[in-house]
């Protein structure tokens, strides 16, 4: 037990002393608590960040506006809910000018993207529901909006979207990560410890899978699950196994000569046993390793997927989608509506890379 402490506090102080590692972790901590605290940190808290207003579309970050909100029926939503899932809201936002009140109501002057004079519209005091007088309406339901990153082309908080596009990405990791992972490894385990014909049915299926493109393989998972969240997680988790396959039988080859294993089997163990608790216990370093990887490429591919309209379905904001939405506008003279979450996914996944590697060092015996 000593040494085993003793080789953990070895391998803890060898990552903290590897700068890029630390680094990651702490940039991978705060997007993992961006993504469960997203809309609590969002500005727009509605479900999926979907709050559309037409007439303020593709504004530049740091835009402003006068915003004024017509209230509907509350749809009795608790607070633990809205945290996690968005507020379901059904008010109206309107975009406006300029406001003025007006006997029992006000009137305002929507909105106009060329600042020409737009509609002019009047609200009675009964439309505004908390409002008791006149004055209340102004103080209760017209506030001034910024967007730090500007509007999409749908006139919809681009930070916000962002905020909330962080679940996919990392959840997607995550599940896809996890099924590869249980799929590799029980592949993988059975194939090294038994070989034989067990060994040469695995291999020809993983073989199989290795040979077709990535890409297209997921798109065909997808088109014959469906479109939707869960089915891509299904589909990479389904197309990134035969990695983790081949690294763990090929541990499993090596640990399974082990004296220890000889004398497990002496000892009468069943297969069960000597597997999972004597050789996969000693081989998982390398599996640890290419989870991070793996996490990476999840996340490439559903933002590739994404990007092609089969990945996270709209409302969803997805930063593959986000892309979709707006590579137009590269050349259109408003770049950064696709260059952000292009350099969002960049930060991600080269984070992850990077403490792939960390971990490679941190475990590697020889160095």
């Amino acid at each position: 037990m000593k040494a085993s402490t003793s080789l953990s506090k070895l391998a803890l102080q060898k990552f903290r002393r590897n700068f890029w590692g630390v680094l990651s972790l702490v940039f991978l901590v705060l997007c993992t608590l961006t993504a469960i605290f997203a809309y609590a940190l969002a500005p727009d808290n509605s479900q999926n960040a979907n709050q559309m207003h037409l007439s303020i579309h593709s504004k530049a970050p740091g835009f402003t506006v006068q915003m004024l909100t017509i209230p509907s029926e509350d749809p009795g939503q608790n607070a633990l809910s809205v945290f996690f899932f968005g507020k379901k809201s059904t008010a109206t936002e309107i975009p406006i000018s300029s406001f003025k009140k007006v006997g029992d109501g006000i009137e305002i002057v929507e909105y106009t993207p060329d600042g020409t004079a737009g509609l002019s519209k009047i609200y009675s005091l009964s439309v505004f529901t908390d409002a008791k007088t006149v004055n209340d309406i102004e103080r209760l339901y017209i506030s001034e909006k910024k967007f730090l990153l500007g509007t999409d082309k749908y006139g919809r908080d681009l930070l916000s979207r962002m905020l909330i596009g962080i679940r996919v990405s990392l959840a997607i990791g995550f599940v896809a990560v996890f099924i590869s992972l249980v799929i590799g490894i029980f592949f993988g385990a059975l194939a090294g410890y038994f070989g034989g014909k067990v060994d040469a049915a695995i291999m020809w299926l993983i073989n199989v899978t290795w040979s077709i493109p990535t890409l297209l393989l997921v798109i065909a998972i997808t088109l014959a699950l469906g479109k939707g969240f869960w089915q891509v997680f299904i589909a990479v988790g389904l197309t990134m196994w035969v990695e983790v396959a081949r690294v763990v039988r090929g541990q499993v080859l090596s640990v399974k000569e082990k004296q220890y294993v000889t004398a497990a089997k002496a000892l009468g163990y069943n297969h069960w046993r000597i597997i999972t608790q004597h050789i996969l216990p000693n081989s998982l370093a390398p599996v640890i390793i290419i989870s991070a990887a793996n996490f990476a490429s999840a996340i490439l591919i559903e933002s590739g997927l994404s990007f092609l309209g089969i990945g996270a379905q709209p409302p969803m904001p997805s930063w593959g989608g986000i892309i979709k939405d707006h590579y137009a506008y590269i050349i259109l003279g408003k770049p950064y509506l696709a260059i952000i979450p292009g350099l969002a996914i960049m930060s991600l996944v080269t984070a992850f890379m990077l403490m792939g590697n960390a971990l490679r060092d941190v475990l590697d015996v020889k160095s």
